[in-house]
Order: structure tokens, then sequence, then C-alpha cells
């Protein structure tokens, strides 16, 4: 008669240990992720700019997201941490530049914001909590001014098109480590770049080589579209 008792007992201790294990979840590195807003603009979706106005023509963060070695990466870690802007108040007007919502309809960034905490986020908190990961993907930007670099290499968002080999190579003089490109396509099914992936060590601080780069779906050669 003791035996289900027992096995229940069990069963609720390894969904205990289960629990923790997913709210400390370890990962390996993060990728640093930054879109260029004249492509995410320039497809089907549209888009629809923050309240504060159009943002500059710069590259914006999307976020900063936990990974795995393997290609694999963790989400939704922790369904109790929500999302508080007042542990980040004082970093809002930075985040408005620098991390700008360009969904519609047109919001003031905090949906935006919301999300990558509760999905990528939380599965840093074994590292970085709510203001730490902000604050940390904030300074990262600072570190990072891909337009420049680019620009530098006479790679303009001019609705020019680019060889995807010159876009890497410049990231890679400019900073040291090898990106992965992201593209999407146009109406026009034009190849853009769309997003520039970099990786970062766990503590959030430094750029290192990226164990894995994601899959390229961007031809040879690649439009940067004007925003």
């Amino acid at each position: 008669m003791m035996k289900p008792k027992v096995s229940m007992l069990l069963k609720l201790l390894i969904v205990q240990y289960l629990s923790v294990l997913c709210v400390s979840q370890d990962f390996d590195f993060f990728y640093f992720v930054q879109q260029w807003p004249g492509a995410y603009c320039d497809t089907k979706h549209s888009c629809c700019y923050p309240k504060t106005g159009k943002p500059a023509a710069d590259f914006g963060i999307h976020g900063l997201w936990p990974n795995y070695k393997d290609g694999s990466w963790p989400s939704n870690c922790d369904p109790d941490s929500v999302f508080d802007k007042s542990q980040v108040s004082d970093l809002i007007s930075s985040m408005e530049k620098n991390w700008p919502s360009l969904s519609c309809p047109s919001s003031n960034g905090l949906r935006f914001w919301s999300h990558e905490w509760e999905k990528h986020g939380t599965c840093s908190e074994s590292e970085l909590d709510i203001r730490d990961y902000f604050e940390k993907a904030l300074q990262l930007k600072q570190k990072v001014n891909l337009l420049k670099i680019l620009k530098d290499a006479e790679i303009e968002p001019d609705d020019g098109f680019y060889s995807m080999k010159s876009i890497q190579e410049a990231i890679k003089e400019g900073l040291g480590f090898t990106p992965g490109i992201e593209c999407n396509k146009d109406s026009a099914h034009n190849s853009q770049l769309y997003q520039v992936y970099l990786c970062v060590d766990t503590s959030g601080s430094d750029l290192i080589e990226c164990p894995i780069l994601p899959r390229s779906k961007c031809g040879s050669n690649i439009q940067f579209p004007k925003f």
C-alpha cells in the first residue's frame, strides 16, 4: 500500500528538481544580435515607428540571447520573473534610442523588452539580473559600432549590393571576430542585410569567437537598404 505514495513523492521531488534546474539553466555563450531597421521595414510585414518617432539610421539591438555550443538554446526559463520597468528606469532613454521596437502597432518598447527578458534574459539569471541584462546589452552596443565599421569599409546603406564576404570581412577586421549574418528578402526578392550576430562570454561583457554561427540564408551579394 505504501508504494504509490513513495512513487508520488519521488515524482514531486523530480519535478521540483527539474524546475530549479530550469531557472538556473547554464549556457555556453550569448548571441548579441543587432538588426538593420531598413531591412526590417522593407518586408511584407512592414514596420511601425516607435511612439518616440523614427529611430536613427543605425543598427538597433534585437537581443542578448543565451546559447549552447551545439546550436540549441534555452528559452522562457523562469515564468515567475517578469520585466520590471522600475529596475531599469534610468536606462529607458538609452533603450529607446538603441533598442527600439519597430513592430506594429507603434509602441513605447515595453512589450519588446518584456519579450526579450522573459524569453531570453531569464535563461541568464545565473549570471545577470534584469538590470545587468539590459545594461550589458547597451554597453555592448557602445563597443560595437557596426555602421561605422561598414562605412569605413565603404559599405553604405545606399540600396547598393555588396558581397556577403566583404561584409563579413569588414566586421571581422573592425572587431577581430567573425560575425554571423542573417538576411531577409524584400518584395522584389532581393537578399538584404538584416541582422548581425556576434558572440559574447557568459558574463555578457566581452566578445568572443563564435563556437557556432547561425545558418545563413544570404545570397553571395546582398543589398544594404536605405532607412
